[in-house]
């Protein structure tokens, strides 16, 4: 990572007001001890749960830390986004709020990117990763997202949890590029639609959530068959364009 080089850390809320105190002191001290210039969004979709009372109390001892509301929009990719383009970081990072992604997993992902990869991924499903306390029916939805999702990826750049939401990313490889507001999936979109050129995964365990509800529902699932329609059609009509290039 270059001298100049700023993380921008994304952290999207609906409702996790109670997570908020605990999991910003420890982003902070994992970004702060791996001595890298940073800053950490905040991307309320108008909780109104006492989030912005929450993170403007923190703001006002430490700078770093900035908080966006967005009071008529939801979604979790939309505030992704939004975020990250209210930054000039060159290093773009993600995270959930309700403590299943462990802040302690940062300096590995930090290290990844340091060590010259695009793209580095906190895996459910990488070797040493582990899921304590998911049900069989959960793992097996997880592992048929996952195959369903894999013809897509570039061969160089598949990865066992493509649909995780803990990442970090350079940003040339998604800057300009209109990805889709709506739904929970923006790094298979990434992976697939993203100027990515190498990928590492950091396994960590997956904890269950610390406060607030599952957002897991039927129309998590139909926006994420409307991803892959999308993806699997403009993956196809390249083939073609391909094919009739060479014929």
């Amino acid at each position: 990572m270059r001298s100049y080089d700023k993380i921008a850390l994304i952290i999207p809320t609906l409702r996790e007001a109670q997570c908020l105190p605990r999991l910003l002191e420890r982003v902070r001290a994992q970004l702060a001890a791996s001595a890298v210039s940073f800053e950490i969004l905040v991307v309320d979709d108008d909780s109104r749960d006492g989030t912005e009372e929450i993170v403007r109390s923190i703001a006002a001892e430490d700078s770093r830390v900035r908080l966006l509301v967005r009071r008529a929009e939801r979604g979790l990719a939309g505030a992704i986004l939004y975020g990250w383009q209210h930054t000039d970081a060159s290093i773009l990072a993600v995270m959930d709020a309700d403590l299943q992604h462990m802040p302690e997993v940062l300096p590995q992902l930090i290290a990844a990117i340091e060590s010259g990869c695009d793209l580095a991924v906190a895996s459910r499903f990488a070797p040493g990763a582990a899921v304590p306390g998911s049900s069989v029916l959960r793992r097996a939805a997880s592992r048929a997202s996952t195959w369903i999702s894999r013809p897509l990826q570039p061969a160089g750049l598949r990865v066992r949890d493509p649909l995780s939401g803990y990442f970090m990313v350079r940003r040339h490889c998604v800057e300009n590029i209109l990805f889709r507001t709506t739904g929970f999936k923006l790094l298979l979109e990434i992976l697939v639609r993203g100027r990515v050129r190498s990928v590492r995964e950091v396994p960590f365990t997956f904890h269950r959530r610390a406060a607030g509800n599952s957002k897991a529902s039927l129309g998590v699932a139909w926006d994420y068959l409307q991803l892959l329609a999308q993806l699997y059609r403009t993956h196809l009509l390249e083939r073609r364009m391909a094919d009739a290039a060479a014929d």
